[in-house]
């Protein structure tokens, strides 16, 4: 049985929520990412994607507004000493392709995308991405 902490992605970039939306746009832009976790200090506090950008902050016209006005708070995570298949089922069940791991003092140390799925188990990321990209009702 692989852990979560055996396929994760370590060294995360995260942001604050006090961050600018166009530092989270352009941290997103350099890193070639649609999402963010956002965390107080080490300690997970929400995720901001692209999509929170565009429909929480432009579109409600606060393009100079902060992470903290359009993050998710309370994400979906999943903790590092986990089996992978304990992950995949979090992203299937929330249709997420990335997802925040903490450790049991709730410390953010990596996210488990789903291409790291995909590395370590090719069919188990096959079936993840089939149940994730399924269209909601």
């Amino acid at each position: 049985m692989q852990t979560v902490s055996q396929v994760m992605t370590r060294g995360v970039r995260t942001l604050a929520p006090e961050d600018s939306l166009t530092d989270a746009a352009e941290t997103m832009r350099d890193l070639d990412v649609g999402s963010l976790p956002i965390c107080d200090k080490d300690r997970l506090v929400g995720m901001v994607t692209d999509r929170d950008i565009v429909i929480r902050g432009l579109a409600e016209k606060r393009p100079n507004g902060c992470v903290k006005d359009v993050m998710t708070p309370e994400p979906l995570y999943c903790y590092d000493d986990e089996p992978v298949e304990t992950a995949v089922q979090t992203m299937q069940s929330g249709q997420v392709r990335r997802l925040p791991i903490v450790d049991r003092d709730k410390r953010l140390v990596g996210v488990l995308a789903l291409g790291d799925v995909a590395l370590s188990a090719k069919d188990q990321a096959g079936d993840a991405l089939s149940d994730i990209s399924e269209p909601s009702p």
